[in-house]
């Protein structure tokens, strides 16, 4: 059985959710992470039934660094190791062009989707660096490959995914550690609901026509990824609805 240790920040629901139920499986005992500490606790219950692994919780806003510090650096001792970070926690806020956005959903957007996959990383990763070891598994978006009207700032953030993946891996490349970027293209979670600030009507509306991919189809891709053998590193991966061809550009049914 793998007695390694994940920290995976936003699994509290969606993909981050799906991924703990996947690693779980292999064995990883897991650090879940996010701000809505009952759905962590009702994923901890649920996991720890079903597979013989152990889970600690920790709620913090990434967007908040002083908040990712101490929470990084209060785990007990038993939880120090960690040996796989997903970078998981992410979001869009509206969907308007650049002259009409809102402030806020950018700040938002920015905060969440760079700065905070930076600040878990910043104090995550210097115990990679000491055992020179580990595996960091940023979650972006076919959003990072292409523009599409009116998500220019969070097409923007998920570019500066893309870079900073890149970037990660030179600069961890002495140390052994592995750097995966894994790319959804359209998944049905909450995302839209959290774009269309709770307007389920219209979030629905993204996904009709097709199928889309699901939560558990990006949990596959991680497994797949932290399953490699030492020598082998998934740098990066983009996963598609098949009805997806890029970006904006979909085989709906009846169009």
């Amino acid at each position: 059985m793998n007695t390694k240790t994940a920290l995976i920040t936003g699994a509290s629901s969606g993909i981050g959710k799906a991924i703990a139920w996947r690693l779980a499986k292999e064995g990883y005992n897991l650090i879940i992470t996010g701000r809505r500490q009952e759905r962590l606790e009702a994923l901890q219950e649920t996991i720890e039934l079903k597979h013989p692994i152990k889970t600690h919780i920790l709620v913090f806003d990434v967007r908040n660094c002083a908040e990712v510090e101490m929470a990084v650096r209060s785990l007990p001792d038993e939880w120090q190791e960690i040996d796989v970070l997903v970078n998981n926690a992410g979001l869009a806020a509206g969907l308007d062009p650049v002259h009409q956005g809102a402030i806020d959903d950018w700040e938002r957007m920015i905060d969440t989707n760079i700065k905070g996959l930076l600040y878990v990383t910043r104090y995550v990763s210097p115990g990679m660096v000491a055992r020179q070891s580990g595996h960091i598994i940023n979650i972006g978006s076919i959003a990072g490959r292409t523009i599409y009207p009116n998500g220019a700032v969070y097409c923007a953030t998920k570019y500066a995914v893309d870079a900073l993946s890149k970037g990660m891996k030179m600069d961890f490349l002495p140390y052994g550690i592995k750097v995966t970027q894994i790319c959804p293209g359209a998944v049905e979670t909450e995302f839209s609901i959290v774009r269309f600030k709770g307007d389920r009507e219209r979030a629905a509306k993204v996904y009709e026509g097709f199928t889309s991919l699901v939560a558990d189809d990006i949990a596959e891709a991680v497994g797949f990824a932290v399953t490699q053998p030492p020598h082998v590193d998934i740098q990066d991966m983009l996963v598609m609805p098949t009805a997806q061809a890029y970006g904006q550009v979909f085989h709906r049914k009846g169009q």
